[in-house]
């Protein structure tokens, strides 16, 4: 045994095991005392996901600079009542408003109620100080308000509340309703699958265990991270960092414990068995967990700080998943022996050779496969081909309305404003413009198409800049009042060349382009990455140019097939960072079985040739991955109890490209795909121009 290859065994060796024990203790107190205090550094604002050179990013900097005391987000009360409101309704929202204006900043004063021209609603709008909302004070904010609303509230007389400060409320809220039922549910969807896979209620304990100590320590990891090094941590990517640990470490651990069980037939001491079983599967499990964290890690040059962080944290998530199935695993493994696989304990076999018995179902579509390379590969790309045209049902522009699955009060509340009020009255575009180019810049925002009504201006104290409010026709959500903010600032350009256009709507706006910008620069790199991994692993050319290949295609039928789900289930209108994220997940972690299998198979063609060796590797390999696949896709299946459409979206296409690289991809096109090329596959390796050598009679045999 080689030295790396006895340092591998060291967790599973009868001394090695008690050091990466007590390093574990260690590592689950620090996992255990932090993991905890993520949710004390993610923030959900919108201007901490965007570049500094965003023109609404500098707009905020400008505004808190020379307007300090103008208040800050507006947190918008509706009132309606069919067929008009009454005198006691005037009365009540008074009375409302003597009691939000409490809440409004030092010094500043709370609009009167805005009358609607239909005559049926009336409007508060109370700004939110800003430090109060970066004290992720928020959510008390709005409970404090909705309970002064609903004191006294006239019979009749509808309420509601919307506007940023309250959609922000119930986005966090959404978040927080589900934080410890995401890994509560997580947990019991990869406890009851790996209960059917090895039917073994032992068994289940220990990956389900250090999956969740390496979840806790990722978590305590990113904290530090996010503390020391102000790195970005939103809602979302600590959603995913819980599912992705428990999904990618889950499948090593399956990979472990198959190769693990078919060596504790061959060998009759447990301890014997993982000396053999854990240097064999690191290698796969290594490269598989390298191409993750790099892909990852490749996030780090978007534009946009929330895809940029998520680079980072789920580079902690699967390297501390890794890490935990290749140390604390093995540990408590040989710690419980045989009998930790009861009732369906394996035995020894002395004429056992180390191959595990042949699956019927995987040895079928072996020679299914190798019967006929060409014709299954061909159909196999032409189906999934054909189910990439499922992606047009899919459509940006996901407005306010539709970030939610279910409709909260701040939507409802939209709904009652545009109903009454211009459509943008919930969240004005704030223009800024220097003094000197305010005649410019007012008829420049009056005469853009789509600006319903400029607002009263405002002077900063040193009279050097303007603020000037405009309501927009538009929901401010929509690609349609983007595309007036776009208009704005083209007419500003020549108008004001120094005016800046701030708000939601022009944040939303720049979040788009800098995701468009992302989306063309972090793909290449991803596949550029992955190539090269497995350029490495392989010690070939040919064969990750067909794995890349493949990939992409299952990437292009995962997306088309989301699309239909998404279109049945009525959420088609997409997140902007949705098909990025869609893409780094399939491609980083649907590569992962191909590595698996394709591992395999140069292990078996050295042996037994390529035809043979792929075939022997399909069927090996078959049963572990395919339920490896199942546990992953059923983890971020997790993510579609969360109310939030961006991450049904991403649990969807994640969870339907795993299923189609496990039984179509990894099963079918690249097996075939492989076999019809020939040895052709391992060029320029060794593989590719030499036979291999049968290890019982040291005969050559036919390679091809």
């Amino acid at each position: 045994m080689s030295l790396w290859q006895r340092v591998a065994a060291a967790p599973g060796t009868r001394l090695g095991k008690w050091p990466a024990l007590a390093a574990w203790v260690l590592l689950a107190f620090v996992g255990l005392t932090l993991g905890g205090e993520l949710d004390s550094v993610t923030t959900d604002e919108q201007t901490a996901w965007l570049p500094g050179d965003a023109e609404s990013t500098r707009a905020v900097a400008l505004a808190s600079a020379e307007f300090p005391d103008s208040g800050g987000d507006p947190l918008i009360v509706v009132y309606a009542r069919p067929g008009g409101i009454t005198d006691g309704d005037t009365t009540a929202v008074a009375a409302d408003l003597a009691a939000l204006s409490t809440m409004a900043p030092a010094g500043s004063e709370v609009p009167p109620p805005i009358p609607s021209q239909d005559g049926e609603a009336l409007m508060i709008v109370v700004p939110v100080p800003p430090e109060a909302i970066a004290e992720d004070n928020v959510e008390a904010i709005v409970a404090t308000a909705k309970e002064a609303v609903g004191n006294g509230l006239p019979a009749g007389l509808d309420a509601r509340l919307t506007g940023p400060v309250a959609a922000e409320a119930d986005f966090g809220a959404a978040f927080d309703a589900v934080d410890g039922a995401l890994m509560a549910v997580t947990a019991a969807v990869v406890a009851l699958l790996l209960l059917i896979t090895y039917r073994s209620p032992l068994l289940l304990l220990l990956p389900l265990g250090s999956v969740a100590l390496a979840s806790q320590l990722s978590n305590a990891i990113v904290y530090l991270l996010a503390d020391t090094t102000g790195m970005v941590v939103n809602p979302q990517n600590s959603g995913i960092l819980t599912v992705l640990v428990f999904g990618v470490g889950t499948d090593y651990a399956l990979l472990l414990i198959s190769r693990y069980r078919e060596e504790l037939r061959r060998h009759r001491d447990a301890y014997a068995a993982m000396r053999v079983a854990l240097p064999r599967s690191l290698p796969a499990i290594l490269a598989s967990g390298a191409t993750v964290v790099l892909a990852m890690l490749v996030l780090v040059f978007a534009d946009l700080n929330s895809t940029s962080s998520l680079g980072p944290v789920a580079a902690v998530g699967v390297a501390c998943g890794l890490l935990a199935m290749v140390t604390l695993l093995p540990a408590l493994l040989v710690l419980c022996g045989r009998r930790v696989f009861w009732p369906l304990v394996p035995a020894y076999d002395p004429a056992h050779q180390g191959e595990a018995a042949p699956n019927r179902i995987w040895s079928g579509v072996a020679r299914f496969v190798r019967a006929r390379p060409r014709a299954v590969w061909v159909t196999t790309a032409l189906a999934l081909a054909v189910l990439t045209l499922g992606a047009t049902s899919l459509s940006g522009g996901l407005d306010q309305n539709d970030v939610f699955t279910t409709k909260p009060d701040s939507v409802r509340g939209l709904e009652l404003l545009a109903a009454h009020y211009p459509a943008g009255s919930a969240d004005p575009v704030e223009v800024y413009v220097p003094a000197a180019q305010r005649a410019a810049a007012t008829a420049a925002v009056e005469n853009t198409p789509g600006v319903a009504e400029l607002l009263e201006a405002e002077v900063s104290a040193d009279g050097s800049w303007i603020r000037l409010p405009a309501l927009l026709a538009d929901d401010p959500g929509t690609q349609a009042a983007e595309d007036v903010v776009l208009a704005l600032r083209g007419e500003l350009d020549t108008a004001a060349p120094e005016a800046l256009v701030g708000g939601t709507t022009a944040s939303n706006l720049d979040i788009g382009v800098t995701m468009d910008r992302d989306l063309a620069l972090v793909i290449p790199l991803v596949l550029l990455v992955v190539g090269l991994v497995l350029v490495a692993l392989l010690r070939a050319v040919v064969a990750p140019l067909l794995l890349l290949a493949s990939v992409v295609l299952s990437f292009g039928s995962a997306l088309g097939a989301t699309g239909l789900i998404l279109k049945a289930l009525g959420h088609h209108r997409i997140d902007g960072t949705m098909p990025l994220m869609g893409f780094l997940f399939l491609v980083a972690l649907g590569v992962d079985y191909t590595i698996f299998l394709m591992s395999r198979a140069k292990e078996e063609a050295a042996v037994h040739g390529h035809r043979e060796g792929m075939s022997r590797a399909l069927t090996a390999t078959g049963g572990v991955i395919t339920s490896a696949g199942i546990v992953l896709a059923a983890t971020f299946c997790v993510l579609a109890v969360m109310p939030v459409v961006f991450m049904l979206q991403i649990g969807v296409v994640v969870a339907v490209g795993v299923l189609l690289d496990t039984f179509v991809v990894r099963s079918l096109l690249v097996p075939a795909l492989s076999l019809d090329v020939g040895r052709a596959t391992w060029w320029p390796g060794r593989l590719a121009r030499r036979r291999a050598v049968a290890p019982e009679t040291r005969e050559p045999v036919r390679a091809g």
